[in-house]
C-alpha cells in the first residue's frame, strides 16, 4: 500500500508531521480526519531509507547498554505520570547525537500523528526489535507500560551481562592467537634471513626441517601483501558469509558442536531463550507468539529450529514440554522444569529460574574454559617457536659434528 507524508493540525491546534498508509491521497485525507487531525498538506512519501533500516557490516547500531539505560529512564518517566510524548521529548533531548536519538524523535513524531507507541517503534526495527515492540504492545493493552519497561530494562541488563561473559571468553584466546601470529611472522621476516646468510656461507645443504622454514620465510618476505590480504580480507569475508542463511547455519552448527566452546554456547543460548520466553509470558504475550519471538532472538540456528518445531506442535494443541523433550539441544532438566511450570500454571516463573541457573552455569563454564585455554595456547605457541629454533640450530649442530 502506498505511503503518504502529511502535515496536519491536531485538536489542540498544534502542527504535526508524519506518514500514513492509504490506497490513494483521498483515502489518506479521510484516515487523517478519522484520527481527529485537520490535513494541511498530503503527498506521496519520498522513498528515503528510514532510521535504523540500513544494513551491512559497517551499518550504525545502537549499543545494548545505551538502549537499556534509555528503557530504564523511559520507565521512570512514565511511572512519574509524564505522558509518553513528553517522556520521549525529554529522553531525546538528553541523548547524544546518534541513531537512538533519531529513533526517539521519529517515534515521538509518529505518536503525535496518531499511532500507538508499539506501532511507532515497529517502524524503527534497527533500534527496537520484535521482542521490544511486542512487550510494549502488551504493556499498552494492559495499562502497565511502566512495569513492562522495567521488565525490559532488567531483561536487557541480564542479556548484556551474559553476552559480555561469552565475548570475554572468546576475546582472550583471540588476542593470544593474534600476538602469536605477529611473533612468528617477526621471527620469519627479521631473524630467519640472518641465519640464511650464515647457512649460505657454510656451503652445506641444510636439513629438511630447516629448508622448510627457510622456504616459508622466503614466501612471507616476497609475498607479504598476499598474507596481509588474507589476514584482513579473510575475517571480513567470513563475517559477510556468516550473515547469509547458509553461512549462519554452518557456523552455528559448528560452534554448537565444538569440543570446548560448544558447552558455553549451548548454555548461553538456553539462558537467553528461557529469559526471553519468561519475560514475554509474564508480560502477557501469548505462548505461540512468545515462542516465535524467542526463536528469532535465541542467537543460534540449532535452538531456533528446535523451537519452531515445538511451535508447530503447540499450535496443534499439545503441551510445550512434550515436543521439547524430543529435541537433543535441550537438557532433560530444562524439559522437566518446563513441564512442571505448565502443570502448575507458573511457566513464566519456572522459565526465569531456568534462566538464573544457566546464567550461573555460563559464568562457571567461561571461567573453566579460560583456565583450560590459557595453558593450551601457551603450549601451542611455545611448540611452534621451539620448532623454529630447532630448525635454525640443526645446521649448526651438523657443522659442529663435521668439525669434530
Amino acid at each position: 500500500m502506498p505511503k503518504f507524508s502529511y502535515q496536519a493540525k491536531n485538536s489542540a491546534g498544534q502542527m504535526v508531521n508524519g506518514d500514513i498508509e492509504a490506497g490513494s491521497q483521498q483515502e489518506a485525507v479521510i484516515r487523517l480526519r478519522a484520527q481527529q487531525l485537520i490535513p494541511v498538506r498530503v503527498g506521496m512519501a519520498s522513498a528515503k531509507q528510514g532510521v535504523g533500516k540500513s544494513t551491512g557490516l559497517f551499518a550504525p547500531k545502537v549499543k545494548g547498554k545505551d538502549l537499556q539505560i534509555f528503557t530504564r529512564q523511559f520507565a521512570t518517566l512514565i511511572n512519574a505520570g509524564i505522558p509518553v510524548v513528553d517522556s520521549l521529548k525529554i529522553l531525546s533531548e538528553g541523548l547524544r547525537p546518534g541513531l537512538l536519538k533519531e529513533a526517539s524523535a521519529q517515534v515521538k513524531t509518529s505518536i503525535e500523528g496518531g499511532r500507538r507507541l508499539a506501532d511507532s517503534m515497529a517502524q524503527v526495527p534497527g533500534v527496537f526489535d520484535k521482542l521490544y515492540c511486542n512487550m510494549i504492545q502488551a504493556g499498552e493493552e494492559a495499562g502497565i507500560l511502566d512495569g513492562i519497561l522495567q521488565r525490559l530494562a532488567s531483561y536487557m541488563e541480564k542479556s548484556e551481562k551474559l553476552k559480555g561473559q561469552v565475548k570475554g571468553a572468546l576475546v582472550y584466546p583471540l588476542v593470544i592467537i593474534i600476538v602469536a601470529i605477529l611473533v612468528i611472522a617477526g621471527i620469519l621476516i627479521f631473524i630467519i634471513p640472518k641465519f640464511m646468510e650464515f647457512f649460505a656461507s657454510s656451503g652445506q645443504q641444510p636439513p629438511a626441517l630447516t629448508q622448510m622454514v627457510v622456504n616459508l620465510s622466503h614466501s612471507l618476505t616476497n609475498n607479504w601483501y598476499v598474507y596481509l590480504g588474507l589476514c584482513i580480507g579473510g575475517p571480513i569475508a567470513l563475517a559477510q558469509y556468516g550473515k547469509t542463511p547458509e553461512g549462519r547455519d554452518t557456523f552455528d552448527r559448528l560452534i554448537f558442536k565444538a569440543p570446548i566452546f560448544g558447552e558455553v554456547v549451548q548454555k548461553s543460548a538456553i539462558a537467553r531463550l528461557t529469559r526471553t520466553l519468561g519475560t514475554l509470558l509474564s508480560s502477557g504475550v501469548g505462548l505461540i507468539e512468545a515462542i516465535d519471538i524467542s526463536a528469532k532472538t535465541s542467537g543460534n540456528i540449532v535452538i531456533e529450529q528446535a523451537l519452531l518445531r515445538c511451535k508447530e506442535s503447540v499450535t496443534q494443541g499439545r503441551t510445550f514440554a512434550a515436543p521439547l523433550g524430543r529435541e537433543k539441544a535441550f537438557p532433560e532438566m530444562v524439559v522437566q522444569m518446563i513441564s512442571i511450570g505448565e502443570q502448575s500454571g507458573t511457566l513464566d516463573v519456572m522459565l526465569g529460574k531456568i534462566a538464573d541457573f544457566y546464567e550461573d552455569e555460563v559464568e562457571t563454564a567461561v571461567k573453566a574454559m579460560t583456565s583450560l585455554i590459557e595453558p593450551l595456547l601457551m603450549v601451542a605457541l611455545g611448540g611452534i617457536i621451539a620448532i623454529l629454533v630447532i630448525a635454525m640450530y640443526l645446521p649448526i649442530f651438523n657443522m659442529a659434528g663435521t668439525i669434530q
